[in-house]
């Protein structure tokens, strides 16, 4: 595996600023619309066809909230620097960014030139790092995962980096992460965030993130000094049927 040796909180902000170097310039469709009841004005929708004018942040809050675009990737490239910009900052809520992995797979960028399909690519990645490594970082570990998950629509490349980053943040932020996750897991063998692909690729993302929660993640949060509790939670989550439900520390759960 490749990984990049640039220090995680400089390599953040270079791809913030290769990402603002590859879309600029670019607009929406020239005949772009949406409903002025429901979106916004005439006049908003004007300056999406405008290059490199900063969006107001309710403004850029509708745009990339919509799913309704005639042409989404020609929107999403539009506000896709100043978009970034807002979610590693933390200046979009703790609610909405749960969509905003899914925004940006609606800009189709693996499908487009390699050069912007590249910059978004580094993008996840270099966040990626720099929260795995941040021990207070402005979007909690988990929520950045689901994003980068829903945006690629893959886990293995997330879950590889934080194998390989052996830091006592990362170590943190699994302890938090299995906090989160393991009821949904756990109890109802669903993914902890909302999938907007079919059943069979929410299964085998379900069953990948099970895999390598039972196989990694207890030796690790045992030396971070993780609960006992904690521990059959995470061993639980490895097993399926009556292997769980039989097993003398599921009564300790409620559902």
């Amino acid at each position: 595996m490749n990984v990049d040796q640039t220090p995680v909180p400089c390599r953040l902000d270079v791809a913030l600023e290769r990402l603002d170097a590859t879309f600029r310039g670019m607009t929406a469709h020239p005949d772009e619309r949406n409903c002025e009841c429901h979106w916004g004005s005439a006049e908003e929708l004007a300056l999406l066809k405008v290059p490199d004018v900063e969006l107001d942040p309710d403004l850029l809050r509708r745009t990339w909230q919509a799913s309704d675009w005639d042409d989404s990737p020609s929107v999403m490239r539009r506000i896709l620097p100043q978009f970034a910009a807002a979610l590693v900052t933390g200046l979009v809520d703790d609610f909405d960014i749960r969509e905003a992995g899914r925004a940006i797979a609606r800009g189709q960028w693996h499908e487009g030139p390699p050069e912007e399909a590249a910059a978004v690519q580094e993008f996840l990645h270099a966040w990626w790092a720099r929260t795995l490594t941040d021990p207070d970082p402005a979007v909690p570990a988990h929520v950045v995962f689901a994003l980068c998950a829903e945006a690629t629509a893959v886990l293995t490349p997330w879950l590889n980096t934080w194998e390989a980053t052996t830091h006592t943040a990362a170590d943190q932020h699994l302890a938090q992460a299995v906090v989160q996750w393991e009821y949904d897991l756990r109890g109802g063998d669903q993914l902890p965030w909302t999938c907007w692909g079919d059943e069979d690729e929410e299964a085998a993302l379900r069953a990948e993130l099970t895999a390598w929660l039972a196989r990694h993640a207890p030796a690790r949060l045992r030396a971070h000094g993780a609960s006992e509790e904690l521990l059959h939670h995470i061993r639980l989550i490895g097993l399926s049927g009556a292997d769980r439900w039989d097993d003398p520390h599921w009564n300790d759960c409620t559902y």
